[in-house]
């Protein structure tokens, strides 16, 4: 059911000339003008990032990886979205896992890490008109050394500093110097509060800088008083200036917690000339109520909020189906790039019913959106010239209802298509409409999608034989020589899956060819509650097995190989449920089980804040369990020795350099995955190396080294970062 909107309706009557819509014969009446003007549109979308959500897609091989791009990206393909927002990656844990950083330093600088940069290159090859944006989730430790500004309400002073915005402006040049991109818009930080003076020497910045073009929107907040700010921009011109558009999150009727622009708010946006965007929203969803709930959600956030812009998170699962939303938000499942396999949810043409009928910069037709009388709703875009779409819920109708359109004001007078989605077909095209002396009418049926248009090209885009999926290549051997150019690869070698901080391929410290490096030195400016650096990678199924890698510890370090590992935490906090054996520089060796304690240290903001999150924090049986311990002899720093995690049952065994060392009996955890961990501490993380990473059975032969599959290709060129 949805809430009672009478002081919404009464605004969109002031500022949106609300529909001119009346009863004929059972029919609502529509009068549709083409000269009754209305808000720009610009444009919906995805948010890619937020955790590392497309971790495996650049694992996938060709053609499947370009498949899945082609069904998200191209225009009048598939979901053909015309905005996408990008997480600016910061190294922290931000859902489901975390990207690298540019600048794990002050001192570091590096175009090449991660596969962001590659998928902001392959969704604007595909459509040239793609709307870029993008924020920060967590940010590198070293941001805040500089000068602090006041942090506004909520918020962090160490992010809200000079630093952050040089982070943020070195960043925004690697897009434009190396990959010859350029962002039309940029947030202050994801879901973190607010700071005024934050936000006004970011625009001094970006326009001293070269980026006046780059439009800031602020502060992408979720709370219910997440537009407070926007009473202070009235009294505070440089503020007002600096804030080209007011966001916010989870608008919509369908999130979780919702808090919509209210009409004061919506009132305040237009006397300032500022439109209202909704920066992340979420359709926790299955099935066809996800693909109907999404279309609704874009349609609810103009008519109750006036946003003009909706980007959901999140695009493309490409990471394991073990890790917290790895399903239901996303348009596509990429779980399987060892088999090419993935899956087109019904989601994704609920972004279509939008994405091949519009386009960012053409305009909400006064007049023509709002809700139905039978239940559901509707919004009319206009083409800059003649042309116009429709798109049409009816979610919450009980029955079949009519719709008369009267067109007028140099409307198109061509012929309408129409595409249908519902519970039984998703986006089919039906017969289509000519208008009759400038009218036409519809039935609609209940609980199903409509886009009509008089714009042509759209298409139900698909691809024959998706391979069948297959279980993780197993024994899995990786020794990372393969990876001669390891920025070709974006420094990250295929399947690992980094839940916090960065794993990245690097030289050995003894010039002996590759190996694996965490290398973030000090905990990060973390979005959610911290832990440890790890990676993941396997098969969560796996029982009985071994999980091996040599390790070389620098002074201070530690470092373990992880198993059995069944749970990353729920998106909010990333403890994980599974086993691991640890070895410190000291020569002490753990054996330890972790049960997914939920972490003490409470979120950043007001009670409504620690409200909403609670439900998300980390649920289990407790802490870190250590199950034995032992002080080896001969062990020490620049040194490199060997670590094996066996499981037999509930019969744990850990090895060092082959001998057993420790041994215990824990039946908690049955199956789970392999990974591989740093220890750390408050000020400082390890930075260990990890080499000949093994994931066999029991006493098993070696295996030959794990290689590509066909067509597993590289994301960047040589060139990049030159």
């Amino acid at each position: 059911m949805r809430p009672h909107r009478t002081p919404l309706l009464f605004l969109l009557a002031i500022l949106c000339h609300s529909p001119q819509w009346g009863q004929a014969a059972n029919s609502q009446v529509v009068e549709l003008k083409g000269d009754a003007g209305g808000k720009r549109f610009d444009g919906i979308g995805v948010v890619n990032g937020g955790g590392a959500t497309s971790v495996l897609l650049k694992d996938y091989p060709e053609p499947q990886r370009s498949q899945i791009l082609d069904m998200v990206y191209k225009p009048k393909f598939g979901a053909s979205v015309s905005a996408l927002l990008v997480e600016i990656p910061g190294d922290g844990n931000s859902t489901q896992g975390s990207m690298p950083s540019h600048m794990h330093t002050r001192d570091d600088l590096d175009y090449t890490r991660g596969y962001l940069w590659w998928i902001l290159c392959e969704a604007k090859k595909r459509n040239p008109d793609l709307s870029l944006d993008g924020t920060a989730w967590s940010a590198p430790s070293w941001v805040g050394d500089g000068a602090k500004f006041p942090s506004g309400k909520y918020g962090d002073a160490q992010f809200w500093t000079q630093d952050t915005i040089g982070y943020y402006v070195k960043w925004l040049e690697g897009l434009r110097k190396v990959y010859g991109l350029e962002f039309d818009a940029l947030g202050c930080r994801n879901e973190k509060g607010y700071s005024p003076e934050f936000v006004k020497m970011l625009r001094t910045t970006l326009d001293a800088n070269g980026f006046k073009s780059v439009k800031v929107h602020a502060f992408d907040h979720f709370t219910k008083d997440k537009f407070d700010f926007v009473k202070e921009m009235l009294t505070d011109e440089k503020l007002r200036d600096s804030i080209d558009i007011i966001s916010g999150h989870t608008l919509s009727t369908n999130a979780p917690k919702r808090f919509p622009a209210t009409a004061e708010v919506q009132q305040m946006a237009a006397q300032m000339n500022k439109p209202i965007w909704d920066t992340e929203d979420h359709v926790y969803k299955k099935g066809f109520d996800c693909e109907i709930s999404i279309v609704q959600a874009f349609n609810d956030n103009f008519i109750s909020s006036g946003a003009t812009r909706t980007v959901n998170w999140y695009d493309i699962a490409g990471l394991y189906a073990m890790e917290p939303f790895s399903e239901d938000p996303a348009m596509l499942l990429a779980h399987s790039p060892w088999s090419g396999h993935y899956q087109v949810r019904e989601a994704l043409w609920g972004y279509a019913h939008y994405g091949q009928f519009s386009q960012v910069g053409w305009q909400y037709l006064n007049g023509g959106c709002g809700e139905l009388s039978g239940g559901g709703s509707m919004v009319t875009l206009k083409s800059p010239g003649d042309d116009y779409s429709i798109i049409i819920e009816t979610k919450d109708a009980k029955a079949p209802q009519q719709l008369q359109f009267q067109i007028s004001g140099g409307l198109s007078g061509n012929g309408l298509c129409v595409w249908r989605s519902n519970a039984k077909e998703q986006f089919i095209q039906q017969p289509g409409i000519k208008p009759a002396n400038g009218t036409f009418t519809i039935t609609l049926d209940p609980d199903s999608i409509y886009s009509l248009s008089t714009t042509t090209g759209q298409q139900k885009g698909s691809f024959a034989d998706i391979p069948t999926p297959k279980p993780f290549p197993f024994p899995y051997y990786e020794t990372f020589e393969q990876y001669a150019s390891p920025k070709e690869w974006g420094h990250l070698p295929r399947y690992t899956a980094d839940i916090a901080d960065a794993f990245e391929i690097a030289e050995r410290p003894d010039k002996q060819g590759k190996c694996l490096r965490q290398v973030v030195p000090k905990p990060t400016i973390s979005w959610a509650p911290d832990w440890l650096p790890y990676t993941i990678l396997g098969d969560d199924s796996w029982q009985d097995y071994e999980v091996s890698a040599d390790v070389y510890l620098n002074p201070g370090d530690s470092a373990a190989v992880m198993g059995r590992i069944n749970d990353v935490g729920t998106g909010y906090g990333f403890i994980p449920k599974g086993y691991f054996l640890k070895l410190a520089d000291n020569g002490q060796c753990q054996l330890v089980v972790i049960r997914g304690k939920k972490d003490k240290k409470k979120p950043v903001g007001d009670a409504e804040q620690q409200a909403i999150l609670k439900g998300l924090k980390d649920d289990g049986e407790g802490g870190e369990k250590v199950l034995g311990t032992i002080q080896l002899p001969g062990i020490g720093v620049n040194q490199w020795h060997k670590l094996k995690l066996r499981f037999q049952g509930s019969t744990l065994m850990g090895f060092v350099d082959d001998k057993l060392v420790l041994t215990a009996t824990d039946g908690l955890y049955a199956r789970g995955m392999a990974g591989l961990m740093a220890g750390g501490e408050r000020k400082r993380l390890s930075t260990p190396y990890f080499d000949n990473l093994l994931i066999n059975g029991i006493n098993a032969p070696t295996p030959k080294p794990s290689s590509a599959i066909a067509r597993q290709l590289p994301i960047y060129r040589t060139s990049a970062g030159k």
